[in-house]
């Protein structure tokens, strides 16, 4: 199935800036989000198309190599490796050109040594509590990926032997083509760009110099890290593919887990506190939950439903910078319901005893409409 355009999937332009992608991805991963689709398997695969996407266009190098060569130079799937075609190494579009321009104008780039090939990036996908992403929290996840052999420390040989010089491209990595004027380099497809080939292989690895293995690896999270924030740990990738390559990189995703109760905008934290009529119209003090903690907080007297109460420095604390957000406490009303007899009559006797002094906003409105009505009739 062919993949789909990355800003499709996000549904943002192709000139939207990093804010925009942010919180197209936080809409739509909350949307297709696992926990909330459960038993759903197409809300899942969505779910890691948006992920993808964002992993991408959120990274200014991917992108730009997304934007000139599409899904063949942006890498994919949760352990694929972020290179592609022209990611880096032998047969990279530069080496291309510069042995075009090379044979042209006498030199210049040809004298550059020819990169080494590296181990693929890897990406991880981490799922971490609410209170994990506000103060940080250190996870040990499991990577599946090779593990140097150590019967032939690597190199695929059987001990005592080693690698010869590739007989098709004569140990340079690279096969030349001549057309007309120029002359266009690409990888060797039987050494794999490394110039050498493995005639008496590994009995241990068969060759690879590798074998799988489920690495436990250290991720510490920092405090402040939201929804798409990736961590890189370096080196921690695939290994490098021929000795003295470097290895990949580790790419860690960042998902947090939605709150019961907590809502979160940037660095503030929103929620709501149901409180009864009764407390909204005598007033009150009651204990608000935090994420320090339960703190106390006084409702004054006539509150009104949807009043919001800030309190400050609990919120998130900045991942890049000093300082906390605030908590936002948005009170509301509720009213009684299945009343009692003695409740209603009681009520009742409130109602017959409130006036326009007791419900102001009330009184308020009824003489705007009276106003309102008098002036159609008069018109």
């Amino acid at each position: 199935m062919e993949k789909r355009d990355y800003y499709e999937v996000l549904g943002v332009g192709r000139e939207a800036g990093e804010p925009e992608l942010k919180s197209a991805y936080r809409k739509l991963a909350h949307q297709y989000h696992p926990d909330k689709n459960q038993g759903d398997p197409q809300a899942e695969a969505r779910f890691k198309e948006v992920s993808e996407a964002y992993a991408v266009l959120s990274d200014p190098e991917k992108r730009a190599r997304y934007d000139r060569f599409g899904h063949g130079g942006a890498g994919g799937s949760p352990f694929e490796g972020f290179g592609g075609p022209f990611a880096g190494g032998a047969g990279t579009i530069n080496d291309i050109f510069g042995d075009i321009f090379s044979e042209m104008f006498g030199g210049g780039v040809r004298g550059r040594s020819r990169a080494r090939p590296r181990g693929a990036d890897l990406r991880y996908h981490l799922e971490i509590a609410f209170e994990e992403a506000a103060f940080g929290t250190t996870a040990r996840i499991q990577i599946p990926r090779p593990r140097r052999c150590e019967t032939c420390k690597g190199s695929g040989a059987r001990p005592g032997t080693g690698p010869r010089a590739c007989p098709t491209c004569g140990g340079s990595g690279e096969i030349r083509m001549a057309q007309g004027f120029f002359s266009i380099a690409r990888t060797c497809h039987h050494c794999g760009g490394s110039g050498q080939v493995i005639t008496d292989k590994c009995p241990a690895c068969a060759g690879q110099g590798h074998s799988r293995e489920e690495a436990t690896v250290e991720v510490k999270v920092p405090p402040g890290v939201d929804s798409g924030t990736r961590l890189k740990l370096s080196g921690e990738g695939e290994p490098p593919p021929a000795p003295g390559a470097q290895a990949g990189d580790l790419y860690v995703v960042v998902q947090v887990k939605e709150h019961p109760i907590f809502r979160r905008e940037d660095t503030e934290v929103v929620c709501e506190m149901p409180i009864s009529f009764t407390q909204a119209s005598l007033g009150t003090q009651l204990e608000v939950p935090t994420l320090d903690g339960p703190v106390k907080l006084k409702i004054p007297a006539g509150t009104q439903s949807g009043k919001v109460f800030r309190m400050r420095g609990h919120g998130i604390p900045a991942l890049q910078g000093s300082g906390r957000g605030d908590q936002h406490v948005r009170v509301v009303v509720e009213t009684p319901t299945h009343l009692s007899k003695e409740q209603r009559e009681l009520l009742e006797q409130f109602a017959a005893l409130s006036g326009e002094e007791t419900n102001p906003r009330s009184r308020g409105f009824l003489r705007q409409v009276a106003d309102l009505l008098g002036n159609r009739k008069r018109g």
